[in-house]
């Protein structure tokens, strides 16, 4: 059988998180969601934007992404003989 080209899909079962955030940073984030209306000329609730928030934070953090290849990577070294 021939495998195909497209890989098995990820896990896409969404991950609640509660959290909570000082009165200075919601306020900031609802500003945020003003600009993000200002913007794009609509307006998305604050909840649904802080995911892609996070997502365009995490992905535009060089040494994160550094940080992950690396510990990804396979080690380069033979397994030890134990004998």
């Amino acid at each position: 059988m021939t495998p195909m080209k497209l890989s098995k899909l990820p896990d896409r079962t969404p991950v609640k998180i509660s959290t909570t955030l000082s009165p200075n940073l919601a306020a900031r984030l609802r500003d945020y969601a003003d600009f993000y209306a200002e913007t794009y000329g609509s307006r998305e609730e604050v909840a649904d934007l802080v995911p892609f928030m996070l997502e365009a934070f995490l992905d535009g953090d060089a040494d994160f992404r550094r940080a992950s290849r690396a510990a990804k990577a396979p080690s380069c070294r033979a397994p030890r003989n134990p004998n």
